[in-house]
């Protein structure tokens, strides 16, 4: 079996969304100390037409849980976007990364070839699996979790590349 596909998604996912519960942990901290509600961070943005923290969080994982299980043939699970609290946002990336790390290795051979469709704007498109991952997948995890970064950067959120990176 080539590892490839394996290391490129589920390992990368386990690292960015580990990161990304961490950052919110730093928000939290940082709401306290400032003496506000953590809450007033989850509905903040950076421009009126993006979306909310909260939906950055809830993009990222269904970015993970999908590409993984889409690249390992299986179906994809359905979580419900109601997290409304820093706790249920951490409770959901911990669901993504369970199901994500619960994929085993093996059923990723001969994903890079595997058929992928979405549908994107009403539009169904087919994208080979090392291209759906590469071009589309990673591309999309590193925006919503960028953005999700900016968003409680923008906020004084003591948070930097490291942070972004992720524990080594």
């Amino acid at each position: 079996m080539n590892p490839l596909m394996y290391d490129a998604s589920v390992k990368v996912f386990d690292r960015s969304l580990s990161a990304l519960a961490a950052i919110l942990d730093k928000a939290v901290a940082h709401a306290e100390a400032k003496g506000f509600d953590p809450a007033i961070l989850l509905n903040d943005r950076l421009a009126p037409d993006m979306f909310t923290l909260t939906r950055q969080v809830q993009i990222a994982c269904d970015t993970a849980k999908g590409a993984a299980a889409r690249l390992a043939g299986i179906e994809v699970p359905r979580h419900e976007d109601i997290e409304a609290t820093f706790p249920e946002l951490k409770a959901r990336i911990a669901r993504t990364l369970a199901f994500v790390d619960g994929i085993p290795a093996a059923a990723f051979s001969g994903s890079e070839d595997r058929s992928v469709v979405l549908q994107i704007r009403k539009q169904d498109v087919t994208f080979a699996g090392r291209t759906y991952l590469f071009e589309h997948a990673l591309p999309n995890l590193f925006f919503h979790i960028t953005t999700a970064y900016a968003i409680l950067r923008h906020n004084g959120v003591a948070i930097g590349k490291g942070d972004y990176l992720g524990a080594r």
